[in-house]
């Protein structure tokens, strides 16, 4: 009786590399279908075999998946939050030095001015521009926006501190996503 698997008979012919080139001896330059190769031992067990594809039809209704967010990585939130409101404070920067230019093209803060004399009965020389000139105004603008990066990093780490502490005790959030 013969304990040969369908593997060890495929093999039985020459299955040296070099019988397998074409053109080698031993064949007779016809290409042969390569034999399959030996299963993998993994405790006796065979390899696995891929899945055949078939064909299905499309669905009728969408697929739908229920997750819950359960937890939240404060490191994570920390750097996200830290480049989001870096990004937050440059543009609040470069808008207020937009809109210092376009009001003081449009001659607004001379108006202004002008008002604000012609009101005291004094004539006193007061200047609007002295309070708000573009260098005051921008040096004020970076370091709100430097405050601001400061608060907002601390307050959104300190929110995903908080979403752990509360969804450990109700599970947290949970999503249903569909698949349209």
């Amino acid at each position: 009786m013969s304990t040969d698997t369908p593997n060890d008979t495929a093999r039985a012919g020459n299955d040296s590399p070099a019988a397998r080139l074409p053109g080698k001896a031993g064949t007779s330059g016809a290409r042969k279908a390569p034999a399959p190769a030996p299963a993998a031992n993994r405790g006796g067990r065979p390899a696995p075999r891929p899945a055949a594809r078939t064909s299905r039809p499309g669905r009728a209704t969408p697929r739908r998946v229920r997750l819950s967010l359960s937890r939240v990585d404060p490191w994570s939130v920390f750097k996200i939050a830290f480049l989001l409101s870096v990004a937050v404070a440059i543009a609040g920067v470069v808008m207020t030095g937009v809109l210092w230019t376009v009001l003081s093209g449009m001659g607004v803060f001379g108006n202004l001015n002008d008002l604000l004399r012609s009101m005291d009965r004094k004539g006193s020389s007061f200047n609007l521009m002295d309070y708000i000139g573009f260098g005051r105004v921008m040096s004020l603008s970076v370091v709100i926006g430097v405050i601001d990066i400061f608060l907002m990093t601390a307050i959104a780490t300190l929110g995903a501190f908080l979403y752990n502490i509360c969804s450990s005790l109700v599970g947290g959030l949970h999503l249903t996503l569909t698949d349209e």
